[in-house]
């Protein structure tokens, strides 16, 4: 791959996370509250089925097992701890948990891939992870045992999940693969919506446009651009860019709800950027000799 479309690679792959960040104000001011799971079963779910009616595609022999499995990590499951702890716990502290996920996919990625742990992407993950905390944590936040547990665990299903799509490549497109694992995990968090939550109550036009948004903008397009780079990148790079998703969140939150920055605030954002460049750079691969471009 040449440094030209490793750039672009980047770039595009880097779209995802940016567009997951204008999930909190879309929820907070479109969605009815009290109803997470069924929102993240509809964000899902329909979303999935578009995409299978469109690609026409069906998992076959072992993928069935492997379109199950990657959607419940990467969203059945992770969507499901992730709202456990935005519950239990402040905001600050809930993504600052989610914020370990690099960490976790380089080590995830040595066990599963073999792929060498080098000192650069660690500490990238490490000040990524600062980054997030300066962006959202708060002096007065409050510790939940059940609530870390929850973000812990969210964040390692996402991570687990990631370093399987590249590690099970799939003999499809990247439109089929996210029709298949969005398909499966919105049929799976379905009994568990209608269980554990009411039914929605009659839907409001922002209420609809909201879900709209997060299931053609915020998860069919996205996690299509999301699964296509981690075809093409290495999982630790992918997931450090993970990192830009609270940057995104706290400038729509100030652009659009007029909230304030602070200058801690600011020196995340500096961090944030930073480690996702420290991450990508410590995947660089190395340029050849003077001698081997000649020949």
């Amino acid at each position: 791959m040449t440094a030209k479309h490793r750039s672009a690679d980047l770039l595009l792959t880097a779209l995802a996370p940016a567009i997951w960040g204008s999930t909190y104000v879309v929820t907070t001011e479109l969605l009815p509250q009290g109803y997470p799971l069924t929102v993240a079963m509809l964000r899902a779910l329909p979303a999935g089925l578009l995409l299978l009616a469109a690609v026409r595609v069906l998992p076959q022999g072992i993928w069935w097992l492997r379109a199950l499995i990657l959607g419940a990590l990467n969203f059945s499951v992770f969507w499901a701890l992730l709202f456990v702890a935005a519950y239990r716990l402040p905001g600050g502290v809930a993504a600052t948990l989610g914020a370990i996920q690099p960490l976790v996919v380089i080590l995830l990625a040595r066990a599963l891939l073999g792929t060498p742990v080098r000192s650069l992407s660690v500490a990238a993950a490490l000040a990524g992870i600062v980054g997030v905390a300066l962006l959202v944590l708060t002096p007065r936040a409050a510790l939940d045992a059940t609530g870390i547990a929850a973000g812990l665990a969210s964040a390692a299903s996402m991570a687990l999940g990631t370093v399987l799509s590249r590690r099970w490549q799939p003999p499809v497109s990247a439109l089929a693969f996210t029709s298949w694992q969005l398909t499966a995990g919105g049929l799976l968090l379905l009994p568990v919506a209608w269980l554990a939550e009411p039914a929605l109550p009659a839907l409001t036009v922002p209420n609809v446009l909201g879900i709209a948004y997060l299931g053609l903008i915020g998860a069919a397009l996205t996690y299509v651009i999301w699964f296509r780079g981690l075809a093409r990148l290495e999982p630790s790079v992918v997931s450090s860019l993970g990192f830009l998703s609270p940057v995104t969140a706290v400038l729509l939150g100030w652009g659009l709800l007029g909230q304030s920055l602070s200058p801690a605030q600011l020196a995340g954002m500096a961090v944030v950027v930073a480690s996702v460049w420290l991450s990508q750079r410590a995947q660089r691969p190395a340029p050849l000799p003077a001698a081997a471009r000649t020949l």
